[in-house]
């Protein structure tokens, strides 16, 4: 486990990173990604800071305060409904028409619900759309702007969070569960090509880090997509699960060490320090986190037989199957 000591000191050395770092948070206008930029604007010189959301009075609300803890950091904040891939392409150009570098892009978009499958206009489940694709590609749009950062030599970093202790097993000839969908396997498929993805991303973009971080038991709004007697039931039991919750503060400080740690470097420029990978090779580029900061112990044997398989590979092309399918061609999949 990482010490909260240890999370604090990487974070207060932040500024020696030079001012004017640019990190987009997607999914920022509330829980951890709010938390996670509050802890960025206090703790970095004159930054800019991009939230991406839905809700504009919450984001009003933040970006106000973060203009206080930072009065010389510049903050904005982009409405989108980013279930829709369409929407991301629309952010991303509005990001990009303004910087030409990105330090650090964290995602952390999606919510919880009981619903079954919720078909956006383009295809895909509305939840599946959030926690996977939606995050993929933001990251596969702004991978220029991520590698003018690492050719500078500063932080370059994607964060997804959810979780990489991946339950079940892949639908590998339905991905986007068509046909197979339950809440089970969306939350598989979800959290495994996660995984994978962020292999893929940094096999191809050494200079590039990418970490999938699980969150630990926090509570936020995620739980908004339920009923009012399921978010009762839910509100109780944080109070009886206390003692095993992350405060909201103290798990903001640990992903912006997660996204800022030189522990978990590119695998072109492995640090003294570096963490084991995901693939089992240290400073891999890619890491897969528990709650406190450790990289996760071993490789599962699912995991690791998806890795020899090349499984990677086949929930990348299928990924830019959809993007071609939706974004390209403007179509449904």
């Amino acid at each position: 486990m990482v010490s909260l000591q240890a999370v604090r000191a990487n974070n207060s050395a932040l500024k020696e990173l030079g001012p004017g770092l640019v990190a987009v948070f997607v999914g920022g206008t509330s829980g951890i990604g709010e938390s996670t930029a509050r802890e960025f604007a206090r703790n970095t010189d004159s930054p800019r800071v991009y939230l991406v959301g839905r809700n504009q009075a919450e984001a009003t609300r933040i970006t106000q305060e973060l203009q206080k803890l930072n009065p010389e950091g510049k903050f904005h904040f982009i409405k989108s409904d980013l279930s829709l891939l369409r929407n991301v392409d629309v952010a991303c150009k509005e990001i990009q028409a303004k910087e030409e570098k990105i330090n650090l892009l964290f995602l952390s978009c999606g919510y919880l619900t009981m619903k079954g499958r919720e078909e956006t206009p383009e295809g895909l489940d509305r939840k599946f759309s959030l926690n996977y694709y939606a995050r993929m590609r933001f990251a596969q749009n702004l991978l220029p702007q991520l590698s003018a950062a690492s050719q500078s030599n500063t932080l370059s970093r994607v964060v997804s969070v959810l979780d990489p202790n991946a339950r079940g097993s892949l639908v590998l000839d339905d991905l986007s569960l068509k046909t197979h969908f339950s809440l089970s396997n969306c939350a598989t498929h979800a959290c495994t090509m996660n995984n994978l993805a962020v292999e893929e991303l940094a096999a191809t973009n050494p200079g590039i880090s990418f970490v999938h971080a699980f969150p630990g038991l926090v509570k936020t709004g995620v739980t908004r997509g339920y009923g009012p007697i399921l978010q009762t039931g839910m509100a109780a039991l944080f109070v009886l699960l206390k003692p095993f919750t992350v405060p909201l503060g103290e798990s903001g400080e640990r992903h912006l060490y997660a996204a800022t740690s030189k522990t978990f470097s590119p695998k072109s420029k492995p640090e003294e320090s570096a963490a084991v990978g995901s693939t089992g090779e240290k400073g891999s580029g890619a890491y897969w986190l528990n709650w406190n900061g450790d990289p996760y112990g071993g490789v599962p044997a699912k995991m690791k037989g998806y890795q020899e398989k090349g499984i990677g590979k086949q929930v990348w092309e299928h990924t830019q199957d959809v993007f071609q399918k939706v974004c390209q061609e403007g179509g449904k999949y």
